[in-house]
C-alpha cells in the first residue's frame, strides 16, 4: 500500500480496486506513467477467477481509460499481455483495442523474460469512440 501511495503521489502509477459490494474482487492499475514527449502509461489488471467472464474487467479498464485521457490528459495507453493469457486477450478484444504486434522478451515475469502482445489506444481514438465506450461499458 505504501508503494502504491508513493506512485500516486509522484504521478507514476494509479491503482483502483474492483468491488462487488464490500468485497474486493480485482484490481486495475495504470503503471509506468511517463510525461514529457510520451504522455502515456500501461494498464494491468487481475480479477478473482470466481468473478471472471462477467465483463467487470472490461468495464474497469474503460473507466481507467476515461480517467487517463480525461483527468490525467495522457496521450497513449498500452496493455501488454503474455500470448498464452487468453482471458486477458478477451478483455482487450471485447473493448476493441488495436493490436500492435508482439514485443519479444518484453517483461521479466517470475524470473523468465516473456514475449507480450502489445495493444494500444490514443486519446484521438478514445475521443472518436468515447460515446460507444460509455454506452457499451458504463
Amino acid at each position: 500500500c505504501a508503494q502504491r501511495d508513493r506512485e500516486r503521489q509522484s504521478g507514476s502509477g494509479y491503482s483502483f480496486g474492483m468491488f462487488i459490494g464490500p468485497t474486493l474482487v480485482g484490481e486495475v492499475n495504470l503503471n509506468n506513467v511517463a510525461r514529457g514527449s510520451l504522455q502515456g502509461g500501461s494498464i494491468g489488471y487481475w480479477i478473482d477467477q470466481k468473478f471472471a467472464g462477467q465483463g467487470l474487467t472490461a468495464e474497469a479498464v474503460v473507466v481507467l481509460l476515461r480517467y487517463a485521457f480525461t483527468e490525467l490528459r495522457l496521450h497513449r495507453i498500452e496493455i501488454c499481455i503474455i500470448p498464452r493469457n487468453k482471458n486477458s486477450h478477451r478483455v482487450v478484444e471485447k473493448i476493441g483495442l488495436r493490436s500492435e504486434g508482439i514485443a519479444i522478451s518484453f517483461l521479466e515475469i517470475n524470473g523468465v523474460w516473456e514475449d507480450h502482445v502489445r495493444y494500444a489506444i490514443t486519446v484521438d481514438e478514445w475521443q472518436a469512440r468515447r460515446q460507444e465506450f460509455i454506452e457499451r461499458f458504463l
